[in-house]
């Protein structure tokens, strides 16, 4: 447990890595400072990761990272003895070596498990006695005791159904939880001025017009999930590079707003996931998008 007013300085000295999170930093430097671990559940993009080390950071702690697939085995999590030493010393605690769980019990880091319920539910078990007792007993090594700063974080997409497994009880009782969804179209966009770094005249004018169709991906019917603010990102880097290509002033609307559908296309049609049932090219669903913000919503602007 740490005192509410180191867990405060924490708190305002991490918010100052993020954009528009200080209600899900404050829920979580709640919980990691109780000494619990947690799952972030949200879709990619929302800035879980930033978060995590921003965290690690402040408290000069390790954060050690895993994928959650069905490769994930329990010999990959906990570790192994290494197979050449073993033919010629045999098994000792000398020749074992460490794996992201046990290295992260050791140094007291945070293991962050990435698509958690991706994981086989063996590999997921092995985590229930670190989780619960901070302890670890591995055959032929001994009894691995957790530094007080050791925490469990996993973070699951809602969206994402393929290839996932619904968590046991005995994992999810042991974790707390926080939804972290995406953030407002203002946070979002000081994110893209953050990361894209628009620097003429037509990459500011696309920071907005690249969160406004971002942001619509998520909101159409044909899509089962749209873009994070990364495609916005990539889509100001990529237009104004277009831009430069083609010569376009930002005065030069028709121009610009076709330099935007270009765009879109490259950094948006492979980061979203049309709906199964329905017959159309994410091009297609881009150009609804598209023609929403740049015809349609023009015109409805104008009197009469």
């Amino acid at each position: 447990m740490t005192d509410a007013s180191t867990v405060s300085a924490s708190r305002d000295r991490v918010a100052g890595h993020l954009v528009g999170r200080e209600r899900e930093i404050e829920l979580t430097l709640a919980a990691v400072a109780a000494g619990r671990d947690i799952v972030l559940e949200g879709p990619p993009g929302t800035s879980k990761t930033t978060m995590l080390r921003a965290i690690t950071n402040e408290w000069g702690i390790p954060l050690m990272f895993v994928e959650g697939n069905a490769d994930l085995t329990p010999a990959k999590l906990v570790g192994h003895h290494n197979p050449s030493r073993v033919l010629r010393e045999d098994y000792s605690p000398d020749n074992f070596v460490p794996g992201p769980l046990t290295e992260a019990m050791q140094t007291g880091g945070f293991l962050y498990i990435e698509e958690f319920n991706r994981a086989p539910d063996d590999t997921l078990n092995t985590l229930l006695t670190a989780m619960a007792d901070r302890r670890l007993a591995i055959p032929r090594v001994g009894m691995i005791e957790a530094l007080p700063t050791f925490r469990v974080i996993a973070s699951m997409n809602p969206y994402d159904n393929v290839g996932t497994t619904k968590l046991s009880s005995s994992i999810t009782d042991r974790l707390n939880r926080l939804s972290v969804d995406y953030q407002d179209a203002p946070a979002e966009e000081s994110i893209v001025r953050l990361r894209a770094k628009p620097t003429s005249a037509i990459a500011d004018r696309l920071v907005g017009d690249a969160v406004a169709v971002t942001r619509a991906t998520r909101e159409h019917p044909y899509i089962r999930q749209g873009s994070s603010v990364r495609g916005a990102i990539d889509l100001v880097a990529v237009a104004e590079q277009l831009a430069g290509l083609r010569s376009i002033a930002s005065s030069d609307h028709e121009r610009y707003t076709e330099l935007v559908y270009d765009a879109m296309v490259v950094a948006l049609s492979g980061r979203i996931h049309i709906d199964e049932a329905v017959d159309i090219t994410p091009e297609a669903v881009l150009r609804e998008i598209w023609e929403d913000r740049f015809v349609l919503e023009p015109a409805m602007a104008k009197p009469g």
